[in-house]
């Protein structure tokens, strides 16, 4: 007799909060279906108000974010930017799209983000990068106050990649507004979604203006269609803005439902010896985007088995990014590693860690679902060793 399948449990999914239709429709009502739009704008003033910043540009993607944060900035080609190892390729990428070269930091364990030692090794190799991308790793702020005055001593901008961490703070302030240009993604998967999309958020308005000009395919001002840059279709839809400003108004429940999710693995794992969750630093509140963990040092387990029997069980677990410095395509781009003897804190996460199940659908039921086969896992390893 077949064994019956049990419901699949997401890893993290978009989760409707039944306030996006009444945009959207008013979208379809208004005819306001191309680019840009009253929700465009809307989307924009709201996520100021609340991350606590000035101005906002909705755009296509938190990519595209990050691409013209860099292009502002002033990168080009032959630069250096500095970058985080431990992150999704969508952080490094657009430092090659303007020609640039990557230098990839490693992390530090107290909170899995770019490590400080690390960043001030870099500059002794590399004194003056054109910018330093930092990012809030699944949810968490990096330690801004070492980062920056690190950065400011050299005079060298930071781009705040918060596209995991939006509504995390660091010391009460509003992840994403921390750098002198931040970005948001609202892609599937991201605490609120605007289906794909993304946004960068800085102080001073003509930071703003001039990414809006090439976000717009840099049109000049004139009575017919002229360009003296080259420009990008990079603005978001008047619709799926329509999406963002219904999600944006539970934004806070999704948080503190996140760290539900993160505090009962806590509370569950606390007597299991093989698995330990991610660290949360002492300086500020995550968004609890993930719930990530480790399996402990000294552990003959290796993070792929533990997916795979999730897998057969029909529970979706992911492993942890895959460092820059060791994918393919940045083969040869130089790294800093945060430990004096050289070993990578970066590469060690990714060889022990793994996401749980964190979507914000998720009952009391599906965690314990997820708690009881881990622990079953692991008791079985024991047994077989």
């Amino acid at each position: 007799m077949t064994e019956k399948k049990e419901k699949r449990i997401l890893l993290a999914s978009p989760h409707m909060s039944g306030y996006e239709m009444s945009y959207i429709q008013e979208a379809f009502d208004t005819n306001w279906i191309a680019p840009l739009g009253p929700n465009v704008t809307g989307f924009e003033k709201e996520i100021c108000a609340y991350a606590g910043t000035n101005y906002a540009e909705a755009l296509s993607s938190g990519t595209a974010a990050i691409h013209l944060a860099l292009m502002y900035l002033g990168v080009g080609k032959g630069d250096t930017v500095f970058c985080p190892s431990l992150t999704f390729s969508a952080s490094a990428n657009p430092i090659i799209y303007l020609g640039a070269t990557p230098v990839f930091i490693d992390s530090e364990r107290e909170s899995w983000n770019m490590s400080p030692a690390a960043l001030a090794k870099a500059f002794e190799k590399y004194p003056h990068p054109k910018a330093i991308v930092v990012v809030n790793l699944y949810g968490q702020s990096a330690d801004f106050d070492q980062l920056k005055a690190i950065a400011d001593e050299h005079q060298v901008p930071i781009v705040e990649d918060a596209a995991e961490s939006l509504g995390a703070t660091y010391k009460g302030v509003k992840t994403g507004t921390i750098g002198e240009i931040g970005i948001y993604s609202f892609n599937g998967n991201k605490i609120i979604t605007t289906s794909g999309g993304g946004m960068l958020v800085a102080r001073e308005k003509k930071i703003i203006e001039k990414v809006e000009f090439w976000a717009t395919q840099a049109k000049e001002h004139a009575p017919y269609y002229q360009h003296k840059e080259i420009g990008y279709n990079y603005r978001m839809s008047n619709v799926v803005a329509g999406i963002g400003r219904g999600q944006l108004r539970v934004l806070d429940e999704r948080i503190a439902k996140k760290k539900y999710i993160f505090d009962y693995y806590v509370d569950a794992f606390q007597d299991l010896e093989e698995l330990e969750m991610m660290p949360i630093a002492g300086y500020g509140e995550p968004n609890y985007w993930l719930s990530c963990a480790t399996i402990r040092p000294g552990i003959e387990v290796r993070p792929k088995a533990l997916l795979d029997y999730l897998a057969s069980k029909n529970i979706e677990g992911r492993p942890i990014w895959k460092p820059m410095h060791l994918q393919p395509v940045f083969k040869g781009v130089d790294f800093f590693s945060h430990n004096p003897e050289g070993t990578s804190v970066a590469e060690d996460i990714f060889a022990r860690g793994l996401c749980l199940p964190s979507d914000t659908k998720m009952t009391d039921e599906d965690l314990e679902r997820v708690v009881t086969r881990v622990s079953w896992f692991f008791g079985a390893e024991a047994a077989r060793r």
